[in-house]
């Protein structure tokens, strides 16, 4: 059993349940403040909402309503208490979406995942999440502070570079998406280089078993978190690796896609967060992920409520290499040309990393055609196919995830 990260993380049912209905309704009240919520809380009376079970009652919020409402005079919708200027950050992710950032104590809550990981003072942890423009970079490298580690901001690609630094500077930690770690690994036994890395946290995609195996053997524990942009840390793996653990700053619904009605206990259903941050109270947020309730405590003795992890998406939604591709960018795809019918984007895994093919159905051309088009609205390099009118099933489906989570 590990050192708890604070005293949150052991408290009973009761003392936590006395927390919450103190907390929440001041959290619902200062939502209910905001212009982004000027409808659909003007009838609540926050003294009531004082468990997750009073929240059934609230609309959901889904993120294309925080796009929506997004202004040059309202970057964040009105959803947040503090205006844009008195952010440490304005981050933009795909969309584009743009979302707030503090650089104050663990504001997104990683740390408390890096303690988890067993990283603290003593270990320089290798951040290889992106720093531009979207927020992951600054995530956990806040999280790192707070556990007292020093950070080495590497970023992404320049895998050469990422070597070179983590023998330098003697890297003891790893943060980044699960495929990344690999690619500097292998690089660095090509390159005749030993790392001293020994612990990794990744996010921003599936850690897949054999993955995970392989850096077991190469002498690396790897944890994963479920973290989004808008809400920080859902929940976390531990040393017990059983399940993931509800962050002490969110409360987690479990419900019935497009219903917002709770599923029953083992029934997969769609994640809905409510964030404790008085900064950006973000209410029954629809993460589009599915999950379902783990029974029991974590062996390692935290005693939140645990999720079995990320088991799929509600929509066509998919995250590859730690970047969403959704529909709509299909769609915007095929927009661009009047001589496309429709698209499809295949995921698949090759080498233990995400791969990515798109097919495109047109009336002739050839692949080059579309190069610069798929990187610029997916975001990521991809394998094209040009197939005849006709070619794509009629299925509905624009993004095929082959990958197998087992």
């Amino acid at each position: 059993m590990s050192k708890p990260f604070d005293g949150l993380e052991r408290r009973s049912v009761d003392e936590r349940a006395v927390a919450l209905a103190e907390e929440l309704p001041r959290q619902i009240a200062a939502a209910k403040a905001l212009a982004g919520y000027a409808n659909s809380l003007a009838k609540v009376d926050p003294a009531k909402i004082t468990d997750a079970g009073a929240l059934a009652g609230l609309p959901v919020l889904r993120k294309s309503e925080l796009g929506g409402k997004q202004t040059v005079d309202e970057p964040f919708g009105g959803f947040t208490t503090r205006p844009a200027h008195g952010f440490d950050h304005v981050f933009q992710s795909p969309g584009p979406l743009y979302e707030p950032g503090m650089t104050s104590q663990d504001w997104w809550r990683l740390g408390r995942f890096l303690h988890a990981a067993g990283i603290g003072k003593g270990d320089i942890v290798q951040n290889c999440f992106g720093y531009h423009l979207t927020p992951a970079g600054t995530m956990f490298e806040n999280g790192a502070r707070a556990v007292g580690a020093a950070v080495l901001p590497a970023g992404t690609g320049q895998t050469d570079l990422q070597v070179r630094a983590a023998v330098d500077v003697g890297t003891t930690a790893y943060a980044g998406t699960p495929d990344f770690l690999k690619v500097i690994l292998d690089r660095a036994e090509e390159m005749g280089e030993a790392l001293k890395l020994s612990r990794a946290v990744v996010s921003g995609g599936a850690l897949f078993p054999s993955l995970r195996q392989e850096y077991a053997d190469r002498g690396i524990a790897t944890l994963q978190c479920y973290a989004t942009a808008d809400l920080g840390n859902i929940a976390y793996e531990s040393e017990a690796m059983e399940g993931m653990i509800v962050d002490e700053g969110v409360i987690v619904e479990i419900v019935t896609p497009g219903t917002g009605d709770p599923v029953g206990p083992g029934e997969v259903g769609e994640v809905l967060v409510t964030t404790l941050n008085p900064d950006y109270p973000l209410i029954r947020f629809a993460t589009g992920d599915m999950s379902a309730w783990l029974p029991g405590e974590s062996p390692c003795g935290r005693t939140n409520a645990r999720i079995k992890g990320w088991m799929g998406r509600a929509d066509q939604t998919a995250k590859v290499k730690g970047m969403f591709v959704r529909p709509e960018q299909v769609a915007q795809l095929v927009a661009r040309h009047s001589h496309v019918h429709k698209a499809r984007v295949i995921i698949s895994r090759e080498n233990e990393m995400d791969a990515m093919h798109v097919q495109i159905e047109a009336d002739g051309g050839d692949w080059t055609e579309y190069g610069e088009d798929v990187k610029d609205l997916l975001k990521l390099k991809a394998s094209i196919e040009v197939l005849a009118p006709g070619e794509l099933p009629k299925d509905g489906i624009v993004i095929e995830d082959r990958r197998v989570y087992d």
